[in-house]
């Protein structure tokens, strides 16, 4: 059983893929053994695992892939919403995987270092702030995101405000790029016929497969 205490390590499990061994996983977390939390991370984390728990696994699944598979500014894989298939998402996904490495985290081969999930463990482990940090670089692609399932009024939304609650305020420059970006969406250039990151991101074991482009498996 996972160690489920750190807010944002609860929400990087609620934000995969709801298979049945996730949904074990997540019958697990008790709300108030999570910690440390501020008040509305705690209030935001109850009503969502109350209404996760609730639903019907086949509807849960179905839910999950219709908040994030469908459209671009969903995307769990963050440096997606701020460079699309242009070059510097390659080099903004080997940035991320050096942070990890810096820090003797060898992230899972089989997804890119930018899914949420993934950023979102590294947050709960990283000393000194270092993953607030990294998550707080792609804020404008949390928000997108956050945004979006709002306005649809997505129970999804809730598990982003923990996120977002636990980041530092949103700057000028910040607003303005959110802004421009919700508008115009991700950048469209095309790589040529490479994958859509370098092969340092990409997975290495035998017989593996890059992750989709858009959605959060």
């Amino acid at each position: 059983m996972p160690d489920l205490s750190s807010p944002l390590k609860v929400v990087s499990l609620l934000l995969q893929y709801p298979d049945d061994a996730l949904l074990r996983d997540v019958a697990t977390i008790r709300i108030e053994e999570v910690g440390p939390a501020n008040r509305r991370q705690i209030q935001l984390l109850g009503r969502f695992l109350d209404w996760y728990r609730a639903e019907d696994p086949a509807q849960l699944r179905q839910g999950y892939v219709d908040a994030f598979d469908f459209d671009r500014r969903r995307s769990l894989h963050l440096t997606y919403q701020l460079h699309g298939d242009s070059r510097q998402r390659g080099l903004a996904l080997l940035k991320i995987k050096t942070a990890y490495r810096e820090l003797g985290l060898e992230p899972d081969e089989t997804e890119l270092p930018d899914y949420l999930p993934l950023m979102l463990e590294f947050a709960a482990l990283a000393p000194g702030g270092r993953g607030i940090k990294l998550l707080d670089r792609h804020r404008e692609s949390i928000e997108l995101i956050r945004g979006s399932l709002k306005k649809d009024g997505s129970q999804w939304a809730e598990p982003i405000e923990v996120v977002v609650e636990a980041l530092p305020g949103l700057t000028s420059r910040q607003v303005n790029r959110i802004r421009r970006l919700a508008e115009e969406g991700p950048p469209t250039e095309e790589v040529g016929l490479e994958p859509f990151a370098p092969p340092e991101v990409m997975p290495s074991r035998p017989g593996d497969m890059p992750m989709p482009l858009i959605g959060g498996r």
